[in-house]
């Protein structure tokens, strides 16, 4: 029993910790400014560390979450995803007045859920994961109180995620009945796959997951929601609550018996080829930065779901997925990072700096912001020599390795259209510049930080990328 505690004692610093800041908020009404800042940092830092510094495994409390490195891997870099939030909403969030325990504790409490729904052996605990995640982000969308847009953003999030909860709970409770398993592993192993009513339930499964992860046909909220949220947290969304699902979902992809696989293989692909076509012509006729970035999430989801069409072969198309992941989440922190910095200056109670036009020669205005915008989306492009380049090449890799090649071409063909509307953005940062000044707000200390730690990152992991690689081997060995 104590070795079980040790192994959620990650899940139980972002508990604890978003607790505290409850606390802190309710208790300490003179505290010194910052005190919720440094308290969730804190937690998330401590999470991260003791994922990393624990060497066991094992899956605790009758086997419904999973201790192994995989698990302890996806809560470290979703933690790293918190802390990267953090410190770009730390200027931003005062400056619009929602830096209050709210904001802070809901972001510690939906890592939480993210760590729960990677490291899920059960469905109970991954719906659980998912609820967590899921009802802490309805709040986060609509934080931002005086915006109409993040208010409209919530309620749409809120009706569309409850009904695809909804589907994904009744799913399960279908797979359980027809099983008797509720492991996810042994229910997908069952003997009677080919039963209608397994077939059913692992459909409405399936559909949960595509809402979650923004996949066509199920991706229609998605950029509605990612425009009226705040910048920091549309990026957030964007990247731990989608890579929680996929960790999961690669979880599915691996453990289910070859007569399941038969019949997930043709859906997945399915989904992928639709996902990367729909994303990438759809982005490319976008005139508002985030609504672009979120069609781009969506072309980006197709191409990890390629990826894991080949994750059942040699460990290539899994290793890809994980890799990727961690890039993808970079990147368009990155992303969302710098829209959060240049839309400092904008009035409290409007949105973020969304049009096109308003970005006319911001790379001169915001030297770092644009930079970091410019070489996310180079990264995003899949352009050397940035980590979105080594990624792409190794999921196109591994399609191509386990005989996936119609879904390669269509991958490819996907990314070639996607450099022209990444492209555009940096040729209007870059020449056309703006003739009317706009007003500046000292961006902090926390902002630069982040900026420059994206940037390095993006760039080391496309000049030295086996470091990672190596962990990730050691991942899945």
């Amino acid at each position: 029993m104590q070795s079980d505690w040790i192994v959620i004692l990650p899940h139980l610093f972002l508990a604890g910790g978003g607790l505290l800041i409850f606390c802190i908020g309710a208790f300490w009404k003179n505290r010194p400014d910052g005190t919720l800042f440094i308290t969730a940092l804190l937690s998330a830092g401590a999470a991260a560390v003791e994922a990393l510094a624990f060497s066991g495994s094992g899956t605790p409390f009758a086997g419904m979450v999973s201790g192994d490195s995989f698990s302890r891997f996806f809560i470290a870099l979703f933690c790293g995803i918190s802390v990267i939030t953090l410190l770009f909403s730390r200027r931003y969030a005062l400056h619009r007045r929602f830096s209050g325990d709210e904001f802070y504790g809901l972001i510690l409490f939906a890592t939480l859920g993210m760590a729960l729904a990677a490291g899920a052996t059960h469905w109970a605990i991954l719906f659980l994961g998912v609820e967590l995640l899921s009802i802490s982000l309805y709040i986060l969308i609509a934080i931002h109180k005086s915006s109409q847009a993040a208010n409209e953003a919530g309620i749409k999030y809120f009706i569309m995620g409850s009904a695809a909860s909804a589907i994904l709970l009744f799913g399960i409770a279908i797979l359980y009945a027809s099983t008797g398993e509720m492991g996810i592993v042994e229910s997908l192993n069952a003997p009677d796959s080919r039963n209608p009513l397994f077939l059913l339930g692992l459909g409405m499964v399936i559909t949960g997951f595509g809402f979650k992860i923004s996949l066509v046909p199920f991706h229609l909220w998605t950029p509605d929601v990612y425009q009226g949220a705040p910048a920091p947290v549309a990026g957030f969304l964007s990247t731990g609550s989608k890579i929680a699902m996929v960790a999961a979902l690669l979880r599915i992809v691996t453990g289910a018996s070859p007569p399941v696989w038969e019949v997930i293989a043709p859906v997945i692909w399915t989904l992928a080829a639709l996902t990367i076509i729909v994303g990438n012509l759809t982005a490319l006729v976008q005139d508002h930065i985030k609504r672009l970035l979120a069609y781009s999430s969506i072309a980006q989801m197709g191409y990890l779901l390629m990826a894991l069409l080949a994750s059942r072969g040699d460990g290539a198309g899994a290793s890809a997925v994980i890799f990727y992941s961690v890039i993808y989440a970079f990147m368009d922190l990155g992303a969302f990072g710098a829209v959060s910095l240049v839309s400092l200056g904008e009035p409290m109670a409007r949105a973020d700096r969304d049009s096109l036009t308003a970005y006319r020669g911001l790379g001169y205005e915001y030297p770092f912001a644009g930079a970091l915008l410019a070489v996310s989306l180079l990264s995003l492009a899949g352009l050397p020599p940035t980590g979105g380049f080594i990624g792409k090449f190794a999921l196109f890799q591994a399609a191509i390795g386990a005989d996936y090649m119609a879904i390669a071409v269509i991958g490819i063909i996907g990314a070639i259209i996607s450099i022209y509307y990444y492209i555009k953005v940096i040729a209007v940062l870059y020449m056309r510049p703006t003739r009317v000044p706009t007003p500046h707000t000292f961006p902090g200390f926390s902002g630069p930080v982040a900026c420059a730690s994206i940037f390095a990152l993006i760039v080391l992991m496309g000049i030295l990328p086996g470091s990672l690689l190596e962990v990730i081997a050691v991942i899945l060995s």
